[in-house]
């Protein structure tokens, strides 16, 4: 019996016009006089199980390669669905289950006694059951013809006692490398992040979590680990691994995902680590990016800044910004990355995406060769070095507008960064130059959102004549001010929207404590929002 038949059952049963399936969240049953839900939280690996098990190949690769699909469905007892599969994030999956047509639900429920108020029971995650009575969560409304207390009392039990089936093995083609099966592994799971090291067991990041691949698995050895990893490596990326003991790359699993990959040598051996970029770039809806940034990629000329910690989600809201030129504007575009890592299909806009070490020497080099490249917008993946800044501010001055990332924490902290990077002379000279072209900088980090999945928090500095005077005078220190008078303009500090997911309810005050920057200005927010908690409480 596969999961999904048993949802279908529960469908049938509380004769629902379809049933909801969101991961880290309670079964959803819909009814025209509205929603109810069970008691019953669904994981995020149980909702990948499902529709592996039962998606036809076709649609399977339609997910991955798109981030959505659907597909008929027939149980064994001939009742017909349709299921509707959307990958809005990592980890975070939705699935609608409509209603078998009404003959063959009238056929389905004709055997079964009905009349009386019943509970509405849903699998779990762990195929349990959760219910709910009277007119609270997970009720049937009157008149649903629900079955009577003892029959689903016993459709519970025997539900609660169906044993928990294994994942489906992953499928793999005929000569493909060992290592795609732990890759496919972490795409199922829903986890950003693969780790792999010598004595250890494979790991995943999940939901910002360090945790097992799989469970019950022997660690893999130095020797195990060059067999899997060396296979895939490029012979360049071989090369440089050889003699440097680090490579970076990128690799690609056709339907399934792309990944930036990067090998070490540590005290046990052999390790790498795998991102997963997904072949389906988030709209700005779901990523939560506010309209002012999202109104930056207008812009004709200028300097607009991606920062946060590494994991933070740069490179995803970089891409979902190029992506918004890409579909309304038409421009020519070029991007340098090291490696590569979402690809963009050209909508309206020409894209020349080059990657550092295969198609340019260094970011310096491609930004100089992008000026006779009759580029409208650069994206520079990441500015390293004092000639990378000073090119990228050059060019954004010069009538380009270009994209960047840097390893800074706040707003401030990277305009501080990048004046620093220059010797005492030049100072001044680049502080008027940055006055003039910075556009906009997006502070970002990442939190556990409650119920499953993680969500951005963004500190957002849009330039204005007061921000421009302030760099220019050299002092930063008094941005922050700026940055909280100026919530009109769409500008915000990173404490008042981490503020605003906990006053929202989807992110916990102890995991925004963690994430904010200015932990006194954090808790300044909290207690003038009556918001109070203990930070040494055991969870």
């Amino acid at each position: 019996m596969a999961r999904l038949d048993m949802y279908v059952q529960h469908l049938v049963k509380h004769r629902a016009s379809s049933l909801l399936l969101t991961s880290g969240k309670p079964v959803t049953f819909r009814f025209p006089t509205g929603d109810r839900h069970s008691n019953s939280v669904v994981d995020h690996g149980d909702i990948a199980r499902l529709v592996e098990e039962v998606g036809p190949r076709d649609a399977l690769a339609a997910l991955m390669r798109t981030g959505r699909t659907d597909f008929p469905y027939k149980t064994p007892e001939g009742l017909e669905v349709r299921v509707d599969v959307e990958a809005v994030a990592a980890g975070n999956w939705t699935v609608v289950i409509a209603a078998p047509t009404d003959a063959a639900t009238s056929a389905a429920s004709a055997t079964r006694p009905t009349g009386g108020t019943g509970a509405a029971t849903a699998p779990g995650s762990n195929g349990g059951s959760g219910a709910g009575t009277g007119t609270g969560a997970g009720a049937v409304p009157p008149g649903a013809g629900a079955e009577p207390a003892a029959t689903a009392t016993a459709a519970k039990v025997a539900v609660a006692k169906e044993p928990e089936r294994p994942a489906p093995e992953i499928q793999m083609s005929p000569g493909e490398p060992a290592l795609h099966r732990y890759l496919r592994l972490m795409v199922r799971a829903g986890a950003s992040d693969l780790h792999l090291s010598s004595d250890r067991v494979a790991m995943v990041r999940l939901n910002g979590e360090i945790q097992p691949l799989e469970s019950g698995t022997p660690p893999l050895s130095d020797a195990q680990l060059r067999e899997l990893l060396m296979p895939i490596a490029t012979p360049k990326a071989a090369a440089e691994f050889k003699a440097s003991n680090d490579t970076d790359f990128a690799h690609t699993i056709p339907g399934v995902a792309r990944f930036r990959c990067n090998y070490f040598m540590d005290l046990k051996g052999i390790g790498a680590a795998f991102r997963q970029i997904p072949f389906k770039i988030l709209s700005p809806e779901v990523l939560g990016i506010p309209k002012q940034v999202l109104d930056l990629c207008w812009l004709t000329k200028g300097l607009v800044l991606v920062t946060g910690p590494t994991g933070s989600g740069k490179s995803t809201t970089l891409a979902t910004l190029i992506d918004h030129v890409n579909a309304h504007r038409s421009d020519h575009i070029i991007t340098i990355e090291d490696p590569i890592e979402f690809v963009h299909e050209p909508k309206k806009c020409l894209i020349n995406q080059r990657e550092v070490g295969t198609h340019t020497g260094g970011f310096k080099n491609a930004l100089r060769a992008a000026l006779r490249e009759d580029p409208d917008i650069v994206l520079v993946g990441e500015m390293r070095d004092l000639e990378t800044i000073a090119i990228a501010i050059e060019t954004a001055e010069t009538g380009h507008l270009v994209f960047g990332t840097l390893h800074t924490s706040s707003a401030i902290g990277t305009i501080d960064r990048i004046i620093d990077q220059f010797p005492a002379d030049r100072q001044d000279q680049i502080r008027t130059m940055l006055s003039g072209s910075l556009k906009g900088v997006i502070s970002q980090v990442l939190c556990k959102k409650k119920g499953g999945g993680r969500v951005a928090a963004y500190e957002v500095l849009l330039g204005n004549s007061a921000v421009s005077n302030l760099i220019r005078e050299g002092k930063t220190f008094q941005l922050v001010s700026t940055m909280q008078t100026g919530k009109a303009q769409g500008m915000q500090t990173l404490a008042e929207h981490l503020v605003d997911l906990v006053k929202s309810g989807r992110v916990e005050p102890r995991e925004a404590y963690m994430k904010a920057t200015d932990k006194i200005a954090f808790n300044e927010l909290l207690a003038k929002n009556n918001i109070k908690f203990d930070l040494n409480a055991t969870e």
